[in-house]
């Protein structure tokens, strides 16, 4: 937790990421954290960890 109380996430790009400039960060804990790398300000989606690890599968898979 940090001063004001609220939990500390740790960022990092994603895996699946491309090197053209298409980077987004992620962090795990109660929820899942995704933002875009050059544009943090705007926020982040948050995502149940059960669907995002669906969503990663089914990238895998080349579903997505």
């Amino acid at each position: 937790m940090n001063e004001n109380g609220r939990e500390q996430r740790t960022w990092h790009k994603s895996s699946y990421s491309s090197g053209e400039g298409s980077c987004v960060e992620v962090a795990e804990g109660p929820t899942v954290l995704v933002r875009d790398t050059q544009n943090r300000e705007l926020g982040h989606l948050e995502y149940p960890p059960r669907t995002w690890a669906a969503f990663l599968q089914q990238v895998k898979t080349g579903l997505l």
